[in-house]
């Protein structure tokens, strides 16, 4: 049998950051996200052989092992490995298990589509099939951040895991002691459709690592340095801004509250624009666009923009034009973390 998982990346609407410790403990973060029908794949095959073998297409990286009960933390493949150790520990009884685990993701690493822990959800899930594990959504998402963070030690917020496991279009609420709230919003198709056709979403096919700006924007907060503080309020501000202008279907001024959003959000950090990133900013912005942000931590990665009417077509042609990137082609999906079993 094979077993079968995928997971949607998010684009980060408003509030990105405001869910990393230690904001989120002493202020309280939220969030405003939506996923796309771009997914992070997993297939588990269970395998007779004493062997564990993982293969990642989108690198070309294949990693095989005795099956043991805990995979070194080395080498390329940390979240697979992190994920198996911590699923044979407190699943299986440290008993190893003998499989292979196909990995393929439908964007680059580092896009700031929220890949990593996408990825993870998608892997536990496909475990969770395989298995038959007694985890509700929470329990995948939560689990997910404690394999990233806590066992891997790597930097980052809690958005994306939820974001991923859930689906749709959430505000998102994060306190103290890793308390998640997960509020889905109603939006009627109508609006979501027209949301998206107004989207423009552009690869500017600048991989980065999130780690250090996160690090830093931490680092801020511990340091109570004014302008950032000051910042991140701002964009939770917007957050709740935004969420209130979905619901009441004004999608331009939600496109107003993301220019806002971003003028607010470069402040939290030094790398998180540049002027590779507002030179496509202030294009898209000259050609109709009313507002945008980068999805993710910054520095790179997939930028998008809300563009009313019809000037999302003049807004993508320029883009393109600018030979620096390509747009990609998306919807927003109400599904999240989706999982099966089928006959080889």
């Amino acid at each position: 049998m094979l077993y079968r998982s995928k997971a949607p990346f998010r684009l980060g609407i408003a509030g990105g950051g405001t869910d990393v410790s230690p904001y989120s403990d002493l202020y309280g973060g939220a969030i405003l996200n939506v996923t796309v029908n771009l997914y992070a794949h997993a297939t588990i095959r269970p395998l007779n052989n004493g062997k564990i073998r993982l293969i990642h297409i989108n690198e070309n990286i294949t990693e095989e092992f005795d099956a043991v009960s805990q995979l070194p933390l080395e080498g390329r493949l940390l979240l697979q490995r992190g994920i198996y150790n911590s699923i044979v520990s407190r699943y299986n009884n440290g008993k190893p298990l003998s499989f292979e685990l196909i990995t393929q993701m439908d964007v680059p690493s580092g896009s700031g589509l929220g890949t990593s822990s996408t990825l993870v959800v998608a892997i536990l899930g496909a475990f969770t099939e395989w298995l038959r594990l007694p985890l509700g959504k929470y329990d995948i998402a939560h689990y997910a951040y404690e394999i990233e963070r806590i066992d891997l030690n790597m930097a980052g917020g809690k958005q994306d895991q939820y974001a991923a496991t859930f689906g749709g279009v959430n505000f998102m609420e994060f306190l103290e002691d890793d308390k998640v709230i997960v509020n889905p919003l109603r939006i009627s198709d109508d609006i979501l459709q027209e949301w998206a056709m107004n989207t423009v979403l552009f690869y500017t096919e600048q991989q980065r690592c999130s780690g250090k700006i996160i690090e830093e924007q931490a680092e801020n907060v511990k340091n109570n340095k004014n302008d950032s503080l000051e910042a991140m309020h701002n964009v939770k501000h917007e957050a709740f801004r935004m969420k209130n202008c979905l619901l009441r279907d004004e999608l331009i001024e939600l496109g107003k509250a993301l220019n806002t959003s971003w003028t607010n959000k470069k402040k939290m950090a030094r790398n998180i624009s540049n002027e590779f990133i507002d030179h496509i900013y202030e294009t898209a912005i000259a050609n109709g666009a009313l507002g945008g942000k980068i999805s993710g931590a910054g520095g790179g990665g997939f930028m998008f923009f809300y563009c009313p009417g019809n000037s999302c077509y003049k807004v993508s042609e320029v883009l393109e034009k600018m030979d620096i990137g390509h747009i990609q082609q998306f919807e927003f999906c109400k599904k999240g973390l989706n999982t099966w079993t089928v006959k080889e």
